[in-house]
């Protein structure tokens, strides 16, 4: 079956739809669809299939899809699941080139419906039919008047026409989407669900969305993902193509996984992945649907993205103003002070006021309106801030305020440097709405208008061309390498190791370290102890020929009585590193996403705090920082309480090597644990200490 979202478009946007259990029924699934083409005008023809009937509708009926003469774009299916390859079949080979599968009863409802499934996607891909559904409420393409649906939400008036594309694998969230979008003016391109997802996905909607000119920014609710490649492909699109994809994914929570995989059949996966995928490729994560209907309504709004990490906020109330604060560092919002001129006129004019960020007007800009269009066309000069947020309370509600409130939308729209606006204010729906054609977005709740910034704000997305390296040379067969394989496949990679030797005597032993003239740390070469402590299998800090022959007898002593039957390679004898900040960092391979990163403090930290960050291989060094960035490791790295600063770019160069290897090595490679990843101060480098790396057979 062809796969590529070009072959979406006779699906999408159809010349002809044969409706398959067509009703004269009103509020049947079979009539719906009918009804709604009709309503809203669909230029093409529309094919009511019924053996039972000889008219629906007003239009003439068909007995099966093989007694219509001529192709078919679309084929709507409203029939019971046991009737829909039946239906199929009765078709000509080639007849129908993509089908809406409207009817539940398969996969989501346990073995028998997933063989049903399975059967249907057999037969629509020996006849190349793209698939929506099954078990979905279908489509709405609004702009081609194609209303391939049975929700009854689009009988009692539309949805605007506007740029949004949304798509939902849930009906039911999908159904309450769009009545939400309707309610808000929120407008719309296009509609759809996509349920079990046999063919078509969340994935393939967003890619054929990317191509689509009526969409600008694209809304997704996803439950999970079955093909990782395809979900990355059309972030990487939209990415490139400038259009933002605000998602949100349930299933964060164990019980919510469990929650969607029975509810449209679903992988849930693991969330973290997700995450890590979201922030890679630059689609906005929304964590509530308030914000999932705030951030794509405000882009909509606005036209255009913040162009910095940063907010300037103007109030009425010093309180208010100190609460949206606290709201724009919680999401990494610079606060940028007001130049001195800027400061100097607005105390001129007003000499109560608060001159910094949050800027305080008072109520006085309620007597003098001209302040509040002054102190933010004044601030757009500057070029210091992505985006402006004003609390105006109840204040704005008030007819003398409402025309300076106009001017000050038009004002912000119409400035050379304009930035997205944002009005906190109570009004009613039909100023709410005037706001909005002006471009100023508008809430009710001003920390709701900050965490939409912060989540509309710039972010480091995937490269177009992740670097990639050349496979890494793997010793054969399968399971853990030990400590020494471990550290030369990376050192290959080109992760920075420590240096080592590998000691089979005592005598061995002793002979290395005074080689060595330092300190070393001495350990069990073993792939069968992971977990070299637990056995007894370290030294550290052993100086000198007697001490590493010690070292050497005390540590295959200790291991032969806790683990007898472990395979012994020797002990591995390495310098020590005592002035560095241990990190951690890893591989996952993920059946969906493929190879995982991890990154993290190392020690207690990870096991505690669990601060650690994910990226999808591979990824290049500005994505490395990011994940850095992301985690409170950050601030220990960067030299807290007086300490040196890490080199924390030696950290990122590695992640980045360390992607590239898995990337390169997914075939074969399970997982990579480097811990810790001691990172040195700024200019000496980093090198890993320890790794464990498992290999696929």
């Amino acid at each position: 079956m062809t796969t590529d979202s070009a072959s979406l478009q006779t699906l999408f946007s159809p010349a002809s739809i044969a409706v398959v259990g067509a009703s004269n029924t009103l509020g049947k699934v079979g009539a719906t669809p009918i009804q709604l083409l009709k309503q809203y005008g669909y230029p093409g023809r529309i094919l009511p299939v019924n053996p039972k009937e000889h008219e629906v509708q007003g239009l003439a009926c068909h007995a099966t899809l093989g007694h219509i003469e001529q192709d078919i774009d679309l084929a709507i299916l409203a029939l019971p699941a046991r009737h829909v390859c039946e239906a199929l079949e009765q078709a000509r080979p080639g007849q129908i080139r993509s089908a809406v599968l409207l009817s539940s009863g398969f996969a989501e409802t346990g073995p028998e419906g997933r063989a049903a499934q399975a059967r249907l996607e057999r037969l629509a891909g020996e006849r190349g039919i793209r698939l929506l559904g099954p078990n979905c409420l279908g489509f709405m393409n609004m702009r081609e008047r194609v209303y391939a649906t049975f929700s009854p939400a689009p009988l009692k008036g539309a949805a605007p026409l506007g740029h949004v594309g949304m798509v939902s694998q849930s009906g039911a969230f999908g159904a309450y989407a769009y009545t939400m979008a309707k309610q808000r003016g929120l407008g719309l391109s296009f509609w759809a669900s996509t349920g079990n997802e046999s063919d078509v996905t969340v994935a393939d909607c967003i890619e054929w969305l990317v191509a689509d000119p009526a969409t600008r920014i694209i809304m997704a609710y996803m439950e999970g993902c079955k093909n990782g490649e395809k979900l990355k492909r059309a972030l990487d699109a939209a990415a490139r193509a400038g259009k933002p994809v605000v998602v949100t994914k349930i299933g964060r929570t164990a019980s919510g996984a469990r929650a969607a995989a029975s509810h449209t059949a679903a992988l849930a996966g693991d969330d973290a992945i997700y995450d890590a995928l979201f922030r890679q490729y630059g689609a906005i994560r929304a964590r509530s649907i308030e914000d999932f209907f705030n951030i794509g309504h405000a882009l909509s709004v606005w036209g255009r993205r913040p162009p910095q990490a940063s907010v300037g906020i103007v109030s009425i109330s010093g309180g208010v103003g100190a609460l949206m604060a606290d709201e724009a560092d919680d999401g990494k919002l610079a606060l940028p002070a007001l130049p001195p001129e800027a400061r100097r006129k607005l105390l001129d004019r007003t000499a109560f006021a608060s001159a910094d960020n949050p800027v305080d007007v008072t109520g006085q800009a309620v007597a003098d309106p001209a302040v509040l269009q002054e102190t933010i066309v004044g601030m757009l000069d500057t070029g210091r801030y992505g985006a402006l947020a004003v609390f105006l309370a109840a204040a704005g509600s008030t007819d003398a305020l409402w025309p300076h409130i106009c001017e000050l939308a038009d004002a912000a729209r119409r400035h050379p440097d304009a930035r997205p606006l944002a009005l906190c204010a109570l009004l009613p729906d039909e100023k709410r709405a005037e706001l909005e054609r002006r471009g100023a977005m508008v809430f009710s709740d001003p920390s709701a208008a900050i965490r939409t910034i912060a989540a509309a704000r710039p972010r480091i997305q995937a490269s177009p061309q992740a670097p990639q390296a050349a496979a890494v040379e793997l010793p054969a067969g399968a399971g853990a390498l030990d400590e020494a394989q471990s550290m030369q496949v990376l050192a290959r990679a080109g992760v920075p190791v420590v240096n080592s030797k590998v000691a089979h005597s005592s005598a061995e032993a002793a002979k290395l370290a005074e080689q060595a003239g330092c300190a070393l740390a001495m350990k069990i070469l073993s792939a069968d102890i992971p977990h070299k402590s637990d056995a007894g299998g370290v030294r550290l800090d052993v100086s000198g020929a007697g001490d590493a022959a010690q070292a050497y007898d005390a540590i295959l002593e200790s291991v032969g009585r806790h683990a007898p039957g472990a395979r012994i390679d020797g002990v591995l004898l390495a310098p020590m590193i005592k002035d560095g900040t241990e990190c951690i960092m890893g591989v996952h391979v993920d059946s969906v996403f493929g190879p995982v990163v991890m990154f993290g403090l190392g020690g207690i930290f990870v096991e505690v705090l669990k601060d650690v960050s994910f990226r999808l291989a591979p990824f290049d060094v500005a994505q490395a920082r990011s994940m850095i960035e992301e985690t409170r490791a950050l601030a220990l790295l960067e030299g807290a309480r007086g300490q040196p600063r890490a080199d924390i770019d030696a950290i990122a160069q590695a992640l980045c090597a360390l992607s590239q290897f898995a990337h390169a090595a997914r075939d074969r490679l399970a997982s990579v644990d480097v811990n810790p990843f001691v990172a040195l101060p700024a200019g000496r480098g980093a090198m890993a200490l320890d790794a464990l790396v498992v290999l696929k057979a």
